[in-house]
């Protein structure tokens, strides 16, 4: 419906929430249909989740089939999705499959659609096995998307003809609908072509910002909490809005979003598995600590607690007392392994101490990360390559010449005599610097030492791995050469 209030052709159809409304549906539009489930997620078809029915009491008996089945896809997990919906839709005669799909480019910061001639499979897999079939466009958001752009896509897709008409019709009014209800993703899959010539969104799906929502009251209304999951309601209900389940056993109490993705890092390089992403927030209130511990115990797969926490803003003596309450108020039987840092950390350490809780403590993010492994049952430690370690090793940049050096004749061009005369030039002008020197691509990375990432002031030489990061993106995003300068 969304989709189809921008111009975006759809097929005819209803959403249903019982047997009998699907085959009023179906007799409606008297003709033959197609019956799919209503869930958050894809492979419906192979999940046994679409259906299709001739008549309207096709339609009732097989809506009856799906409507209360747990349907379980590659994207549900073994627990599946009970559904509660479908879609009563006319049943297309497909010739042709598309993809058609809008996301945010991070590296640019720019909207990017996504068009490929083959549809009705994961766009991943596409990527993955026929990068070729993928056309790839940039809209600069300041001049939005060229009708010339669209024609451009249409051609690109084979859709010339009555179809191209159609075809910029579709790829603007996805457009709109992602720019104007601030989507992080709009995807038509399959962008179908019919054999009576029409072209038709026969799926489709939409992603939203959840922190712009509260300037969209239509599409807030729509959530549907039976459709999330369980734990990651009720953090939100506790305000704990960052909160993700994952399939792992050692849960995480972080703050930062940063930090919490160091974390996760850490537990897989010690051989264990997250079973979640939960930032705290920079916040300093004991409830949400708490709080945190009461989503964790709940959680039956998790079987550790690592706490990292970094204060900065945040206190690490009321981290501590959110800790040594929430063993108050629930029966904690699981390992705690706490690593704290910063702001109030002997306070902190003291609260800690004096509790008597059995909780277990380390000094640095690292042995945390190994101790909250050894601390789940039955956990089989291996040695593991640290990566970081090895990526830079011998430093992870070093600057390239791009004057080959194979005689002396190029010894002399490059370096003396020969420099002199572009000094001499350069000092007459020196606007001609930025033509004949790295000075138009190259920039400086400075830093003291006081504040390196979450790390705190390590001081400018344990800083330089990050300054040697960061040359490394400016060179691999911005064509930009960056020596890193240690103050």
């Amino acid at each position: 419906e969304l989709v189809a209030r921008y111009g975006v052709p759809v097929p005819r159809g209803r959403v249903a929430a019982s047997p009998d409304e699907a085959a009023a549906i179906a007799a409606d539009l008297a003709i033959p249909v197609a019956v799919k489930a209503q869930i958050h997620a894809g492979g419906r078809g192979k999940g046994g989740g679409i259906k299709l029915a001739d008549t309207p009491d096709e339609t009732r008996r097989v809506a009856g089939q799906i409507i209360g089945m747990q349907l379980v896809t590659h994207q549900t997990g073994p627990e599946g999705r009970l559904v509660k919906r479908v879609l009563v839709e006319e049943r297309l005669q497909v010739e042709r499959e598309l993809y058609l799909g809008i996301v945010i480019d991070n590296s640019i910061g720019f909207p990017l659609v996504i068009a490929s001639d083959a549809g009705g499979v994961d766009i991943e897999e596409v990527a993955a096995k026929t990068p070729e079939r993928i056309r790839r466009l940039p809209i600069d958001p300041s001049i939005g998307l060229q009708p010339y752009q669209g024609r451009d896509l249409a051609l690109g897709l084979g859709l010339g003809g009555d179809l191209m008409r159609p075809a910029v019709q579709t790829v603007s009014g996805l457009y709109r609908a992602f720019l104007e209800n601030e989507c992080s993703l709009a995807e038509i899959n399959p962008l179908a072509v019919t054999k009576d010539g029409r072209l038709l969104a026969a799926d489709a799906k939409l992603n939203f910002d959840d922190n712009a929502l509260y300037r969209h009251d239509e599409i807030a209304a729509l959530r549907d909490t039976d459709e999330e999951d369980p734990l990651e309601v009720q953090a939100g209900q506790l305000g704990i809005n960052n909160y993700i389940k994952l399939s792992g056993n050692i849960g995480c109490v972080v703050n930062g979003a940063g930090l919490a993705m160091a974390t996760m890092d850490a537990i897989k390089l010690a051989g264990g598995d997250p079973a979640n992403f939960l930032d705290i927030g920079t916040v300093n209130d004991v409830s949400r600590v708490v709080n945190s511990f009461r989503i964790l115990t709940e959680d039956p797969d998790v079987r550790a607690v690592l706490i990292n926490i970094f204060g900065g803003m945040a206190r690490v003596d009321i981290i501590a007392q959110g800790v040594v309450d929430a063993h108050k108020e629930m029966d904690v039987r699981i390992p705690v392994v706490v690593r704290l840092a910063g702001t109030n950390v002997e306070e902190g350490d003291r609260i800690l101490r004096d509790s008597g809780l059995p909780v277990i403590r380390a000094a640095d993010l690292g042995k945390a990360a190994r101790k909250a492994v050894e601390a789940v049952q039955g956990a089989e430690l291996i040695d593991v390559l640290d990566a970081a370690m090895e990526a830079h090793r011998g430093g992870s940049c070093h600057v390239t010449s791009r004057v080959p050096i194979e005689t002396n004749t190029n010894l002399r061009i490059v370096y003396t005599p020969g420099v002199a005369r572009v000094c001499k030039a350069i000092e007459a002008d020196p606007s001609l610097a930025r033509a004949y020197t790295s000075i138009g691509d190259r920039i400086a990375i400075c830093t003291n030492g006081t504040a390196i990432l979450g790390l705190g002031d390590i001081g400018p030489v344990a800083g330089l791995p990050v300054m040697e990061g960061k040359a490394v993106i400016f060179a691999e995003f911005a064509g930009l050469s960056a020596d890193p300068v240690l103050i």
